[in-house]
């Protein structure tokens, strides 16, 4: 009886959002939140409910084969995998799936773009040009109240914060072949291509940028750090994984983010050892930079980078998880040349790996490096936010990183 009622309402006549917006914010009285979305040839348009039910104020349960969001005390059940939803008793069409990925809850885009403002009129209205659902109070949109703050953004964050954006490899050091890649291109191009992406999506958010590099040139290893100044709060590296020829090697796939520490395992050991092998493009010896590694990793153990820098990559990891099809391999730890230099909390992340196919395709596609982007970028605003929180102050440059 349902596979049949729900086989009816699919077919209803549901219009489409088109074109697909690459992101969505949601703007309420907490603040605003960029989501990104993530398309499925199947399930079509999607966003993360781990991220977008929070940022409604919302609740979210899943029993069984129905998943029940419920915001602003109305619930709405979804059918896992069917294009319809129920709401006080009634089955209604979707154009796309509720879909379960490895235990995360995400719902077509169709919720935020017309069932939300359909069937709480007066709570939420979307607006498609700008990609913005917001909450309604009276007769116009809500003011976040951390926005009415005269030192404070939209998104609840202290204005001034700067982050520096490393994308890896360039110029004679191509980083690795992306075996995978098309047209030729090698982990110098990807890098730099999110990395612009990266930008400009910390910019929508009101962080300044700085980059290491803006065009296909090479910056030493030792001198990439060194752009996170005195003004700046975080440096964000951007790397391509890969591995060598070995039975399977083109199976391993997965994104990973690591912080300055002594490599506690044998593949964090090779990730090390695989980026540190830049350093023989430097024009400057490279002996003082690697004899000095034991001291600053000595150094750093004792310094609140090491805890800073490990929240970020974990942070980086989370939002990650929301648009990569791939495995989440985790935060860890490494001796990456890279990061030495840098005296704010830094973070290297593997976005990937150019021999498997799969996230080959993650790292090239315009839609997909778009979501990698945003995702980084929404992991910085919420680890500033909750920098904020747990100090009481913006100002972490005097302290161990984040400026006012």
């Amino acid at each position: 009886m349902l596979a049949a009622l729900v086989l009816a309402l699919s077919t209803s006549p549901v219009k489409a959002v088109l074109p697909v917006p690459m992101s969505l914010v949601i703007a309420t009285s907490r603040g605003d939140v960029r989501i990104a979305v993530r398309t499925d040839p199947l399930a079509g348009p999607l966003v993360p409910a781990a991220t977008l039910v929070p940022a409604l104020g919302g609740q979210l349960t899943i029993a069984g084969a129905w998943a029940e969001v419920e915001v602003a005390r109305q619930s709405f059940r979804f059918l896992i995998g069917g294009p319809v939803y129920a709401i006080g008793g009634a089955l209604k069409p979707l154009v796309g799936l509720a879909t379960l990925k490895r235990d995360s809850l995400f719902l077509p885009i169709q919720f935020v773009t017309h069932v939300l403002p359909a069937e709480l009129k007066g709570r939420f209205r979307y607006d498609g040009a700008a990609g913005r659902l917001e909450e309604v109070v009276g007769p116009g949109p809500v003011v976040a109240a951390a926005a009415k703050a005269p030192n404070r953004l939209a998104n609840g964050l202290k204005k001034g914060h700067v982050v520096t954006v490393d994308p890896g490899h360039g110029g004679v050091d191509p980083g690795n072949p992306g075996v995978f890649f098309p047209r030729g291109l090698k982990e110098k191009d990807v890098t730099l291509q999110i990395g612009h992406l990266l930008r400009q999506e910390l910019l929508k958010r009101g962080v300044g940028v700085v980059m290491t590099r803006t065009t296909d040139t090479l910056i030493a290893l030792h001198h990439r750090g060194a752009y996170c100044t005195d003004r700046c709060d975080l440096f964000v590296s951007l790397h391509v994984n890969s591995l060598k020829r070995r039975p399977g090697y083109t199976n391993v796939r997965g994104f990973e983010t690591y912080f300055l520490a002594t490599a506690k395992t044998e593949d964090a050991a090779r990730v090390a050892q695989m980026e540190n092998e830049a350093v023989r493009f430097d024009q400057a010896s490279a002996g003082n930079l690697e004899g000095g590694l034991d001291f600053i990793l000595k150094d750093l153990q004792l310094n609140e980078h090491l805890r800073e820098s490990a929240r970020l990559a974990e942070l980086v990891q989370s939002h990650l998880g929301e648009v990569h099809s791939g495995p989440d391999k985790g935060a860890k730890q490494a001796g990456l040349a890279v990061l030495t230099t840098a005296r704010r909390p830094a973070v290297l992340v593997e976005l990937g790996f150019a021999t498997n196919p799969e996230d080959a395709k993650v790292m090239t596609q315009p839609q997909s490096q778009q979501n990698l982007a945003a995702a980084i970028a929404d992991a910085v605003v919420s680890y500033l936010l909750e920098y904020e929180r747990r100090t009481g102050s913006g100002d972490v440059a005097t302290q161990t990183g984040p400026n006012p």
